[in-house]
């Protein structure tokens, strides 16, 4: 009677036992370190470089006195919230330099809003709305010689708005291609002698033209390591309504460095082609359109700052190799569990 009873019990223990193991077998596991980000990432990047020199009775030569100070801020938002994402970059540049034969002049100057609007569609496609403001803080001047100089830009003289809605296809986390058939775009010229004198593609006498055409963006954004990052902006527009030949090219470099914790070397060469911007010629006048090329080097203080600490992540279920999962305890199964 006693040898039934504990048969019982056994085979009891023994059912109990593989329940347990199927069920835990089966079950579905949370991995936390698969997450998927959602809500607002914040952050940016702010540099400030200043250069100084002085002279007296220098046999060599050269200017008495010399200073320059450059700032840049670089700075993000970016949403994500499942399907739906809204990235959002401001980048802002100014810089002056001083000597003693030339004076003040400029060496700097940039404001580039970008914002975009995605959904996404599955397979890395995203249908998106863009919006893109570019101009600048000063008056800018093409200097003819050392006492004459031309005004050529100003605030919101250019100012370049762009809606556009299209496709957005990201090839991975840091590389993206955006194109679309149908993109507004509105260049601004607010100053008067300016836009008198059809600066920029305007009518003479008119503050702003409207433009349709095509648009194509490639963004590529990446830290390599610790030390390096690198980031660029390929933007390209044809404008339908008038000479859709001529691609207008707007191309931003920014290549990061950082030596110690506060102090990095920033090189940013920026490339525009614009069929409707004309040059200036060393006696004033205007000259044909041309390649713009602007290229600066600074060693300097860095600061950088973001919300990670705040950023809420959101777990995602995976199932990964469930054997290694098991417990050891549900290993060690009663010998008389084996027989069922």
């Amino acid at each position: 009677m006693f040898l039934l009873v504990f048969i019982n019990r056994t085979i009891a223990f023994g059912q109990i036992t593989i329940e347990q193991f199927r069920a835990q077998y089966d079950r579905t596991f949370k991995n936390p370190f698969d997450t998927i980000p959602t809500g607002w990432r914040l952050g940016g990047t702010y540099n400030l470089t200043v250069n100084q020199g002085a002279l007296s009775n220098w046999s060599a030569g050269g200017d008495n006195s010399s200073i320059s100070i450059s700032t840049q801020l670089s700075a993000y938002a970016l949403y994500k919230n499942g399907k739906h994402s809204w990235d959002n970059t401001l980048d802002m540049a100014y810089g002056l330099v001083n000597t003693t034969s030339l004076g003040t002049r400029k060496a700097d100057d940039q404001i580039d809003l970008l914002s975009k609007y995605g959904y996404d569609l599955g397979k890395q496609y995203f249908i998106t709305g863009l919006f893109n403001f570019r101009t600048q803080f000063t008056k800018g001047y093409s200097y003819l010689d050392e006492n004459t100089k031309v005004l050529t830009s100003n605030f919101a003289a250019p100012a370049y708005v762009l809606y556009s809605l299209g496709m957005d296809y990201k090839f991975n986390p840091h590389l993206s291609f955006f194109l679309s058939p149908a993109t507004a775009r509105w260049v601004i010229v607010t100053n008067d002698s300016l836009a008198n004198a059809g600066a920029f593609g305007v009518d003479s006498g008119k503050h702003s033209r409207l433009e349709f055409g095509s648009f194509a963006s490639i963004q590529y954004d990446n830290v390599f390591n610790k030390t390096t990052s690198y980031r660029t902006r390929l933007d390209l527009f044809s404008n339908y309504l008038r000479h859709p030949q001529n691609i207008n090219i707007y191309w931003t470099n920014v290549l990061s460095v950082k030596a110690f914790r506060l102090i990095s070397i920033n090189i940013s060469l920026d490339m525009i082609y614009d069929n409707d911007i004309k040059s200036v010629k060393s006696d004033g006048s205007g000259g044909g359109p041309a390649l713009q090329l602007k290229e600066v080097l600074g060693i300097g203080l860095a600061y950088e700052f973001n919300n990670k600490k705040k950023f809420s992540r959101k777990k995602a279920v995976i199932l990964p190799d469930k054997r290694a999962l098991i417990p050891k305890d549900l290993l060690k199964i009663h010998p008389a569990s084996l027989m069922l």
